[in-house]
């Protein structure tokens, strides 16, 4: 794999990241239709904490704020693109950013089309390895579903050590969720020398 390329402006500005099959990138207006198709897929958002998007709008809203984000330089979102079609085919965020603590939680999502292709420990890989030598961060925190058997497995293999079991914490799909809490800390990422 090949190592991200930053052009970043300050902070939290979103650079552009290269792998050998994915360029991470800002998203733009452009990406309304592919973003929509994530997260219009029940598949994709069963555990998140919202439900399916129901409409067009729901991606340009997503991406105006984004581009807000931008703007303030207070999160880091990027669209996954597929380097061979140019396709959008996910996110990977760092937000909730705590500058002081060194400190960000990661969000995700890939396209269900795309699952099982190793894309998204390949995403991750660069956003974290971004997130840790370029922005310095000392943490980054997850939380997931426990039923969400694929992205613990994910998390996992990225590093990421549970921490914590949260019963009952959302109200999701008409029903209670829990939540496992994942930290991985830059020391844990550099022993195992990064991706």
């Amino acid at each position: 794999m090949s190592s991200p390329v930053s052009t970043p402006v300050s902070n939290f500005a979103t650079p552009i990241l290269t792998t050998n099959r994915l360029t991470l990138r800002p998203l733009a207006p452009g990406d309304a239709a592919d973003l929509y198709a994530v997260f219009s897929d029940p598949a994709v958002v069963r555990y998140w904490s919202a439900e399916p998007w129901t409409s067009i709008a729901c991606a340009e809203e997503a991406i105006a704020s984004a581009l807000a984000c931008y703007r303030e330089q207070s999160e880091v979102r990027f669209g996954i693109e597929l380097a061979a079609t140019g396709g959008l085919i996910g996110t990977v965020n760092l937000h909730h950013m705590f500058p002081k603590n060194r400190r960000c939680e990661l969000g995700y999502a890939l396209a269900s089309a795309h699952w099982g292709k190793g894309y998204a420990v390949e995403a991750l890989g660069a956003a974290l390895d971004y997130g840790f030598h370029e922005l310095r961060l000392n943490r980054v925190e997850a939380d997931i579903d426990p039923r969400n058997a694929a992205s613990s497995a994910v998390l996992e293999r990225m590093g990421f050590r549970k921490e914590g079991y949260m019963p009952e914490r959302w109200f999701v799909h008409g029903e209670m969720a829990d939540t496992i809490n994942y930290g991985l800390l830059r020391r844990y990422w550099d022993e195992r020398g990064g991706r």
